[in-house]
C-alpha cells in the first residue's frame, strides 16, 4: 500500500498534481484551521479512491507542533501497513513544511514537492497547468546520518560491537573515496578500542597506531569538529597505551591505572559484580607495581628476584592463601629490604577498612556467594584507593561524542 503524507495549504492545483503523479491508496493531509476547508473538499472529490485521514493543527506556524503532527502522520501509514511512504511539502506554511522534514528524514520515506518555472508575476505561484512534481532524495539517507547517529550513540554507551556493526553498515554505502578512507579507519580505530577493552594492549596499539592518525587527518580536513575532539581525545591516549605494550609482561602503575579504567568502563555499563572483580586484582597488583617500581623486580617472577631475598617469604608470595596474606608478606618483605611507609606497608596498615569494603566483593556470585554487587559497593572501593595513593587513579575515559 503506498501512503501519501500531504501538507495542505490554501491552493487546491499543486496537491491535485501531487495525488494525481503518485495515485496514493492512502492520504493523510496535515491541514491548519485555514486549509482544512481545502483538504475537505479534495476528500469529496477524489477520496472515492483512496483510505483518508485528517491531522488537524491549531497552529500553522508552530514548527514543534508541525513536528509531532507528522511523527502522527507516520504512525498512521504505518498502522495502515504502507509499503511505501511519500511525503509531499508543497501546501502549507514553511513551519508545516520544516516539521514535516524533521520528523521524518532517516525513517525511509520519499519526500516530493510540485514546482515549475511559470509562475503568476503579482502571487509568485506556480500557473495552472505548468506545475511539475519533482521526488526529493532524502539526504540523511546519502550522508550516512541515520548510521553515524547510531554510530555515536553505540559509542558513547561502549557498546563497540554495535559501534563496528554501523560503521561496516556505512562502508557498504557508495562513498566518496575521503569518506571510504574515515570510515575504514574508523573501524580500525573500533576494533583497536575492543582490543584495548580485553586487555590485548599490542594488538590494541598496532590498529590504533595505524588507524587513529588517518582518521583524525581526514576529520581535521573536513572540519568536523565532534569528529576532531574525540579522535584527539584518544590521541592523547596513546602514549599510555604505547608505555604499557614497552613494559611488556612487568607490573606497572601503569598498567593498573589502565585495570582501573576498564573497572570505571565496566561500572558505567552497570556490571557493577565485574567492575569490583577488577579492584580486587587492582589491590593485587598495586602490590607488585609498587615493588617493582621501588626495589626493581617482579614479585611474583622468582627469575627476576635479587640475591638475599628472604626465601622464607618464597611461598607466601607466589601461593598466598588471600589478599591479606599478599600484602601481610609483601609487608615483611619491605622489612627485609628495610624499606619504610611503602604503598604495601599503607594498603596493611588499612587492613580492617580493606576487609569491610571487600566483603560485599565475598558474597558477589563472581566470587564465593549469590548476592549481586551495587554501585555503592563498587564506588566505596574505587574512592578508599584513589585517596590513598595518587597512583590508584584510572586513566581518563575515553571521549565521547
Amino acid at each position: 500500500m503506498k501512503v501519501l503524507i500531504l501538507t495542505v495549504g490554501t491552493t487546491r492545483e499543486p496537491l491535485e498534481v501531487a495525488l494525481a503523479e503518485h495515485a496514493p491508496q492512502g492520504v493523510v493531509f496535515l491541514a491548519s484551521q485555514a486549509s482544512h476547508p481545502v483538504a475537505a473538499e479534495l476528500v469529496r472529490d477524489y477520496g472515492g479512491s483512496f483510505r483518508h485521514h485528517t491531522l488537524l493543527l491549531e497552529d500553522a506556524e508552530s514548527l514543534m507542533e508541525a513536528y509531532q503532527k507528522a511523527l502522527l502522520a507516520l504512525r498512521k501509514a504505518l498502522e495502515w501497513e504502507a509499503t511505501a511512504i511519500v511525503a509531499d511539502l508543497t501546501g502549507g506554511t514553511k513551519p508545516m513544511a520544516a516539521g514535516l522534514v524533521l520528523a521524518l528524514t532517516g525513517r525511509g520515506v520519499v519526500f516530493s514537492y510540485v514546482g515549475g518555472e511559470a509562475r503568476d508575476p503579482g502571487t509568485g505561484r506556480v500557473l495552472a497547468g505548468k506545475e511539475r512534481l519533482r521526488l526529493l532524495e532524502d539526504p540523511t539517507a546519502r550522508l550516512g546520518l541515520k548510521e553515524w547517529a547510531g554510530f555515536t550513540r553505540a559509542w558513547n554507551a561502549l557498546n563497540l560491537g554495535m559501534a563496528l556493526a554501523e560503521l561496516e553498515s556505512l562502508l557498504r554505502r557508495d562513498l566518496s573515496p575521503s569518506e571510504a578512507r574515515f570510515y575504514g579507519a574508523m573501524k580500525g580505530v573500533v576494533e583497536g578500542l575492543m582490543e584495548w577493552d580485553r586487555f590485548r594492549h599490542r594488538e590494541a596499539w598496532e590498529r590504533l597506531s595505524v588507524h587513529l592518525p588517518l582518521a583524525l587527518a581526514v576529520a581535521e580536513a573536513w572540519g568536523h569538529g565532534a569528529k576532531v575532539r574525540v579522535l584527539k581525545g584518544l590521541e592523547a591516549l596513546l602514549p599510555h597505551l604505547k608505555g604499557i605494550v614497552e613494559a611488556g609482561p612487568k607490573p606497572t602503575f601503569l598498567l593498573l591505572q589502565d585495570l582501573l579504567a576498564n573497572a570505571e568502563r565496566r561500572a558505567a555499563l552497570g556490571r557493577f559484580d565485574d567492575a569490583l572483580a577488577r579492584l580486587y586484582r587492582a589491590l593485587e597488583l598495586a602490590v607488585e607495581a609498587d615493588v617493582h617500581e621501588r626495589l626493581g623486580f617482579s614479585l611474583k617472577d622468582p627469575r627476576t628476584w635479587p640475591e638475599g631475598f628472604p626465601e622464607g617469604l618464597r611461598e607466601r608470595i607466589l601461593k598466598p592463601r588471600g589478599l591479606m596474606d599478599l600484602l601481610d608478606a609483601a609487608f615483611d618483605l619491605d622489612l627485609a629490604f628495610g624499606e619504610q611507609g611503602t604503598l604495601a606497608q599503607r594498603l596493611y596498615g588499612e587492613k580492617n577498612r580493606l576487609q569491610a569494603l571487600l566483603q560485599r566483593r565475598h558474597e558477589s556470585i563472581l566470587a564465593h556467594g549469590t548476592r549481586p554487587v551495587g554501585e555503592e559497593d563498587y564506588t566505596a572501593l574505587r574512592d578508599f584507593l584513589m585517596r590513598l595513593d595518587e597512583r590508584l587513579r584510572p586513566l581518563p575515559p575515553w571521549p565521547r561524542f
